[in-house]
């Protein structure tokens, strides 16, 4: 038997409110493709299998989930689920997946497009804060979804200090 080996990130899943406003918004906000529905709204599908798969809360309902893509990166599989108990997004301070990252060329162009599609950004596009990052345009924010979830942005044009140390490197298109 061979031994397994990760390749890659192949996508991340959000469970949003609304389906089609998700859609949109990462489409406008990000540049985002639907490549296709695996669960149409109205759909009927066995919710018993996907209680089972996904552990989700009892009485669940998955009411549509889709496939996107960016132009480089792992794809976003939103779900749509109604159920009962349902929270807003974790903060950063949260236990469990917090935030993606996604990697722009222009930050200010990239933040901009953000908020013109509705999202809100926490703050200005600023240097990476940790020394092992430094570099001259090496830059970084987060924003802040329609629906709670928390994107970050980030720009690294200058190699980072801790490259100096290791041959492995960070992704980078």
């Amino acid at each position: 038997m061979s031994e397994a080996t990760i390749r890659g990130m192949d996508h991340i899943g959000i469970t949003v409110p609304d389906i089609k406003q998700a859609t949109t918004f990462l489409c406008a906000a990000l540049g985002a493709e639907l490549l296709y529905e695996s669960v149409s709204p109205g759909q009927e599908i066995d919710q018993d299998a996907q209680q089972h798969t996904l552990r989700l809360a009892p009485g669940t309902q998955v009411k549509a989930v889709r496939m996107l893509k960016l132009h480089n990166g792992p794809g976003i599989e939103l779900f749509e689920m109604q159920g009962p108990d349902q929270d807003r997004p974790p903060r950063a301070s949260d236990y469990g997946l917090q935030h993606f990252a996604v990697y722009t060329d222009n930050i200010e162009q990239a933040t901009q497009r953000f908020e013109e599609a509705g999202g809100k950004m926490f703050t200005e596009p600023k240097p990476l804060t940790f020394p092992t990052e430094y570099g001259d345009g090496n830059q970084f924010c987060y924003g802040s979804t329609p629906w709670g979830g928390i994107i970050e942005f980030i720009s690294r044009p200058t190699p980072m200090p801790y490259e100096k140390e290791t041959a492995s490197r960070r992704w980078k298109p």
